[in-house]
C-alpha cells in the first residue's frame, strides 16, 4: 500500500499558513492549543500536513491567529475589503495618540508622493496653479503681563503656503525647539496653528500650543498635566499661582515643500491687483 502524502509546511498550504500565522502572532504550539482547548500534539499534526482542524474550530482558530476563515485557506478576498494585515494596521493606529498619528500620517504621506512621482521630476513644478494663502509665523511669542495673554508683541511675519486641508484650517505658525515633542515634531520644525477662539475647545490627548508664565509649549493636553511625545521628559504641571493660557490647536507640521517661495508669491500678488 502506497504511504499517505505529507503536505509540506509551505505558505501556499493551509499547514504552512496555520504555522505562519501562529508564528507571526508569537505563539508557540502550546499557547495555540491552550487557547483552542486540543493538544499540543494536534497542533503539530496540523503544521505538519498529517491531520486538518475540525470545522467547528475554523472561527476560534482564525481568531487565535488573527486572520479570516478565506485568508487561512488560501481564498482571495472580496475586491474593497481588508486583509487581516491591514485590519490590524488601521487597529493599531487608531490606538495612536494624535501626535503619535501625525508622525505616521507624515511618513505615509511621504512615502506615497515619493511613490507616485516621476522620476527626476521636481514636484514643485506641480504646485505653482495651487491656491496660497497667508498665515502669520510668529518667531518669539512672549506673554504678555496684562491683557490678553495670547496677544504677541508684534504683528508677525506673513509666510505665503500653498493651500491644503491642514493650512485652511490654520492661522499661524510657530517653531518647535527642543526634542520634547519627537517623533512627531523635531526641533525646528514649524507646525501650524489654528488660534482659539476660531479653534474647538482642546480635548484631553490632542495636541496644543501653551503659554505658562513667559514660556511657550507645544505639547499634548492631558488631565493630569502637559504631556510630551518623548517619553524621556516630564509631565509638565503647574500650581495656581501660574497661569497657564491656550494659544491654539495644533494641526500638524508645515512641510517646507509647501510654503510658497518669495518670488512666486509676489508674481501672485501681482496678477491679482
Amino acid at each position: 500500500m502506497p504511504r499517505r502524502k505529507i503536505e509540506t509546511d509551505s505558505p501556499q498550504t493551509v499547514c504552512g499558513r496555520i504555522r505562519a500565522f501562529r508564528e507571526a502572532r508569537g505563539l508557540e504550539q502550546k499557547a495555540l492549543a491552550a487557547r483552542l482547548g486540543v493538544s499540543a500534539n494536534a497542533v503539530s499534526n496540523w503544521e505538519c500536513g498529517r491531520s486538518r482542524p475540525d470545522l467547528n474550530l475554523l472561527p476560534a482558530l482564525c481568531g487565535a491567529l488573527g486572520t479570516t476563515p478565506g485568508e487561512l485557506l488560501g481564498m482571495e478576498a472580496p475586491a474593497g475589503t481588508l486583509s487581516p494585515a491591514e485590519q490590524r494596521l488601521l487597529e493599531d493606529c487608531r490606538a495612536l495618540n494624535e501626535g503619535h498619528r501625525e508622525a505616521v500620517r507624515r511618513l505615509v504621506g511621504s512615502l506615497l508622493e515619493a511613490q507616485a512621482a516621476p522620476e527626476g521630476q521636481d514636484a514643485r513644478r506641480t504646485e505653482d496653479l495651487r491656491p496660497i494663502r497667508k498665515l502669520i509665523y510668529f518667531e518669539r511669542p512672549l506673554a504678555a503681563g496684562v491683557g490678553d495673554p495670547t496677544e504677541f508683541d508684534d504683528a508677525g511675519t506673513p509666510v505665503w503656503v500653498y493651500t491644503s486641508p491642514e493650512t485652511e484650517r490654520a492661522g499661524c505658525i510657530f517653531s518647535v525647539n527642543g526634542e520634547s515633542m519627537e517623533p512627531a515634531f523635531k526641533s525646528g520644525d514649524r507646525v501650524l496653528v489654528s488660534r482659539i477662539p476660531d479653534a474647538p475647545a482642546l480635548q484631553y490627548g490632542e495636541i496644543g500650543a501653551f503659554i505658562a508664565g513667559n514660556e511657550t509649549y507645544i505639547k499634548v493636553y492631558e488631565k493630569d498635566g502637559l504631556h510630551s511625545l518623548n517619553p524621556a521628559f516630564p509631565t509638565l504641571t503647574f500650581d495656581e499661582s501660574t497661569s497657564v493660557f491656550l494659544i491654539g490647536r495644533v494641526m500638524g507640521r508645515l512641510d517646507p515643500r509647501h510654503i510658497v517661495p518669495a518670488a512666486e508669491a509676489e508674481r501672485r500678488l501681482a496678477l491679482q491687483e
